[in-house]
């Protein structure tokens, strides 16, 4: 752990911010930029320590602990030397990845911009890229298709950032990070249709819910909601709030974050009915290659920005809205 570089990493968000242009465009895929501020708001996370069950889940496919040479800049193994390289999905959906405050488009990325340090997946990927001694000009922001990330194979990313929750299948295809943010499952519906006042899981199982597929909030659906009837698949979330817009289903289950984009910009009328019980909240971890040595090195680094606060400052900041939606009865 490194709590001084830690401890560093929120005025070094703020500092790219002012130092770098948000309307600079780039005509590659692989696109740099600085992060931006990280100052705390209301509202928090649950820390990775605060969660015993989440650490040893995420322990099945952490490397050991690292020493400061093998975590040296120069000695790390990385897909292009001297850069480090970054994977996302496009769109880059907000509130992980922001928009260009001038309205300026950064290609390929749709949406949000990873490259602007703005939005929580993209403000986490620049503070562990300062942890690994990496400045803004040395990160590189690829296109990874979500289930792409963590499919078999050789990977083009030293690693992944894409709500990617941990599944123990996907850790034996690739290596999971530690937990960089712990939160919910939760239901969205349409504020006029029968999911809107339901307030217990119970009263979830006689309606038609949808998701996307390969994800935790399929999983929540089958695990939690026990459905009477079986829960439609989509390639995309667009998809599935698609059928939710069209009425061919009553609801969809997202991560929370995800639910307050979709009910705040992508779906007029729609709402957040409630999430599921925090009692063992699930995490999102970065994806690396298998037996990457630069795991333990990530993980060194998020145990650095949790010990000093960083990254519940960042969830504050990006995220204060996690607090404010009621909880699902059994």
């Amino acid at each position: 752990m490194r709590p001084t570089k830690s401890v560093a990493a929120i005025a070094l968000v703020a500092l790219f911010l002012a130092a770098c242009s948000s309307g600079t465009t780039s005509p590659s895929a692989a696109a740099t930029g600085g992060p931006a501020s990280a100052a705390p708001s209301q509202g928090s996370i649950v820390s990775p320590s605060a969660s015993a069950a989440a650490s040893e889940s995420a322990a099945a496919s952490a490397s050991a602990a690292p020493t400061a040479d093998t975590c040296a800049k120069d000695g790390l193994a990385l897909v292009t030397p001297g850069k480090l390289t970054i994977g996302t999905d496009n769109p880059a959906y907000p509130p992980y990845f922001l928009e260009n405050k001038d309205g300026s488009k950064t290609e390929p990325w749709e949406l949000g911009d990873p490259t602007n340090g703005t939005g929580f997946e993209s403000a986490v990927a620049y503070a562990i890229a300062d942890q690994l001694g990496f400045s803004a000009d040395e990160v590189t922001w690829i296109v990874v298709p979500f289930a792409n990330a963590f499919a078999p194979g050789q990977k083009t990313f030293d690693l992944d950032l894409n709500q990617i929750s941990y599944k123990p299948e996907r850790a034996q295809t690739v290596d999971l990070s530690d937990g960089y943010y712990f939160g919910n499952q939760s239901v969205v519906a349409m504020k006029d249709g029968p999911v809107a006042k339901v307030t217990s899981v119970a009263a979830l199982k006689d309606f038609a819910f949808g998701a996307q597929v390969g994800t935790t909030s399929y999983d929540a659906i089958v695990s939690i909601i026990a459905p009477s009837a079986e829960p439609k698949v989509y390639d995309t979330n667009d998809a599935a709030i698609e059928a939710l817009k069209q009425g061919t289903i009553d609801a969809i289950v997202v991560d929370l974050p995800t639910a307050d984009f979709i009910t705040n910009v992508q779906l007029e009328g729609s709402a957040i009915v409630g999430q599921f019980d925090s009692g063992t909240p699930e995490h999102f971890s970065a994806v690396l290659s298998k037996g990457s040595a630069l795991t333990a090195c990530v993980n060194d680094a998020l145990a650095g920005l949790s010990e000093t606060g960083t990254l519940d400052a960042l969830a504050s900041t990006w995220l204060p809205f996690q607090d404010s939606v009621p909880v699902f009865a059994p």
